[in-house]
């Protein structure tokens, strides 16, 4: 994972404030009445801590939170995003305001907690297929509300993204070859209805579709549910004319076996789905 994979995946600044607004809102409504009980203009010191191994996710909006609540909180990292954490590992020290600390507590770890949890699944995966050229892909499988964020989690664990949503990428499905007639007539109306230069996938469900579609000119070809020996078996008859991604059934354990079968792509829909939350504890000292 390169720093520059991380800037391109982080969504801007603007976008990142509004989802954080959003959140907030859900949290705080008309106001923190528990918070009214602490003094208005005290200060506090605050540590958070990673109680597991994970891989760390988020800071983006973790600082968000507070910013928005007091702008003179101060955070300071011992960990970037992207980085192995060890149980016990401290993360940030945070400096300010007692009621807007304990009033964004929570928001801001839910975020840190949930792509962090994203991001560590990720980097199992990632570290599962090391040494085989294939790229891990996430899916738009996603928590509502989270696309971006999780996307961005994904890339941090040292996978890939696939397309974000609707608008960016075509995917040919089953029912977009029948609506179209065949998978050629699919492919030549993707072509026409879209500007030139986007990526344009087909999925296919067995060797006689593969054929059709890279007869059809397909460059990119989803290989979905198929067993490892027709993996092999698709690899050799694409030799190159397409890059080939492998979905459907894919586990922790048995991915490696489908890395080694040649393909290019693997996507993985339980990297977003499948999110367990990282245990991270906010101390106030």
């Amino acid at each position: 994972m390169r720093s520059s994979d991380l800037e391109r995946a982080l969504p801007s600044p603007e976008r990142i404030r509004e989802q954080v607004r959003i959140a907030l809102a859900e949290d705080l409504g008309d106001g923190d009445l528990t918070a009214a009980l602490i003094d208005a203009v005290s200060e506090a010191d605050v540590r958070v801590i990673c109680r597991e191994p994970a891989v760390l996710a988020g800071r983006a909006w973790f600082e968000a939170v507070f910013r928005q609540l007091d702008p003179a909180i101060r955070v300071s990292w011992s960990a970037a995003d992207g980085d192995r954490l060890e149980a016990g590992q401290p993360l940030c020290h945070l400096h300010g305001n007692t009621r807007a600390l304990l009033s964004g507590e929570r928001t801001a770890l839910n975020y840190l907690q949930t792509l962090s949890g994203t991001a560590t699944l990720a980097r199992r995966y990632a570290d599962a297929v090391a040494g085989t050229g294939v790229r891990i892909l996430d899916t738009r499988k996603t928590l509502p509300g989270l696309r971006l964020q999780q996307k961005y989690a994904v890339v941090c664990g040292g996978c890939h993204n696939h397309r974000v949503g609707l608008y960016d990428a075509v995917l040919i499905k089953e029912n977009h070859i029948l609506a179209a007639g065949s998978i050629a007539a699919a492919l030549d109306a993707a072509r026409a209805a879209t500007p030139v230069g986007t990526e344009i996938e087909i999925e296919v469900e067995d060797l006689d579709e593969l054929d059709q579609a890279l007869a059809a000119g397909a460059r990119r070809v989803l290989l979905d549910n198929f067993d490892l020996a027709a993996l092999r078996q698709a690899v050799s008859r694409n030799a190159g004319r397409a890059r080939l991604e492998a979905s459907g059934g894919v586990t922790l354990e048995g991915i490696r076996a489908i890395a080694e079968t040649g393909v290019d792509d693997i996507s993985v829909g339980a990297l977003t789905k499948d999110v367990r939350a990282i245990d991270l504890s906010m101390r106030f000292l």
